[in-house]
């Protein structure tokens, strides 16, 4: 994307970012440096459960990010997958409500695109 900024991350590495962060007294400006990309793409959100500090400081991202710039999350799992993830049901449709408002939504199952690409390539060495 020339021109843009983008940053990439795991789900669980925002969250240990963040809490370091409030830890260190430097969380405000880790979210604005967050806030400021115009593209956040999170990876694996969904598969680890976060306890509660780690989904309201990945919430206040989201929340510093809404209506301002693009997110993008990649999850096999469904939403309705992800109150594992999230345990406190109110944060979690929170959580879900601010990435979907306004959003574009590609489903593409829950099949493991890593577990498939192996397979065709290994039935293509076969």
């Amino acid at each position: 994307m020339a021109g843009h900024r983008v940053k990439y991350t795991l789900a669980t590495r925002l969250a240990n970012e963040l809490a370091e962060a409030a830890d260190e007294m430097t969380l405000t400006k880790t979210i604005a440096r967050y806030g400021r990309v115009d593209l956040l793409c999170i990876d694996e959100l969904g598969y680890m459960q976060l306890d509660r500090r780690g989904a309201e400081l990945l919430f206040q991202v989201l929340t510093e990010r809404e209506e301002k710039n693009s997110v993008a999350i990649a999850s096999n799992e469904s939403f309705a997958g992800w109150a594992k993830t999230f345990t406190d049901p109110r944060l979690c449709a929170a959580i879900v409500d601010r990435l979907t408002f306004n959003a574009t939504i590609n489903e593409t199952g829950t099949d493991s695109y890593r577990l498939a690409h192996s397979a065709h390539a290994a039935r293509s060495t076969a």
